[in-house]
């Protein structure tokens, strides 16, 4: 993951580009807070559908009774585990799930989403930042084993239109608050609540790695919509078009 930071730095350096001027201020908290608590929303309401519709299970108890014990809090309710483990992995975990995003989101929107928005629209920057971040996934997706069971082309299309929706979102507010770290912040939530809480304690059904995770048709779907709503709100980002 720290590849992408790692060509950016090389490329700075090569078209003597101020490595410093990517967008390392933290910007307004206002930005940093949405940024951490959308990708939960977004989760959470794709999970309960989800479960709802029975195309997943709530709650995956060998899982949780693992967790628990590795935790040392085998004698909690299950409940009232599930609650607590949501907190911890939310606040102790996001370090971590920080520190790996990072390395993507130098290159991603510290680098390569401003440099498009300098010669294109806000909804082009999206599409081809986000098609580029989408392909850069593709070898560990193919040969790897980078899949929640799911055959391989249906993945690879769920996970392609789920990265270049969601790239409206990461636009969006890397345009907005001037900031590589909503970037940062969103990578490391969509990461940290998605694989590390809804994913494990959803139990299979049958045909459920079709619709849970990155990789099934229910996250995609719940992005689409959220680029349909930051593309309305385009013109907040967009540069004033020169008369």
């Amino acid at each position: 993951m720290w590849c992408p930071a790692l060509a950016t730095y090389i490329t700075c350096k090569l078209l003597k580009i101020k490595f410093s001027g990517l967008g390392w201020q933290w910007g307004k908290p206002k930005y940093m807070i949405w940024c951490y608590f959308i990708p939960v929303i977004y989760a959470l309401v794709s999970y309960l559908i989800i479960w709802i519709f029975g195309w997943g299970g709530f709650y995956n108890k060998a899982f949780i009774t693992q967790a628990a014990h590795e935790l040392g809090w085998s004698k909690l309710p299950q409940s009232v585990f599930i609650v607590l483990f949501f907190i911890v992995e939310g606040v102790i975990g996001m370090f971590g799930s920080m520190a790996t995003a990072l390395g993507e989101e130098i290159g991603w929107r510290g680098f390569l989403v401003p440099e498009l928005n300098n010669v294109t629209s806000y909804a082009k920057t999206s599409l081809i930042s986000g098609t580029v971040w989408a392909v850069w996934h593709y070898p560990v997706l193919i040969w790897g084993n980078y899949n929640e069971g799911t055959s391989p082309i249906y993945g690879l299309v769920c996970f392609t239109v789920m990265v270049i929706s969601i790239s409206f979102v990461f636009t969006w507010f890397r345009l907005k608050s001037n900031s590589l770290w909503t970037g940062v912040m969103l990578h490391a939530s969509h990461n940290l609540f998605i694989q590390g809480f809804f994913t494990p304690i959803t139990t299979n059904t049958g045909r459920t790695p079709y619709f849970i995770d990155e990789f099934g048709i229910v996250i995609p779907a719940i992005s689409v919509l959220l680029a349909i709503y930051f593309w309305t709100r385009r013109r907040e980002v967009e540069r004033p078009v020169a008369v």
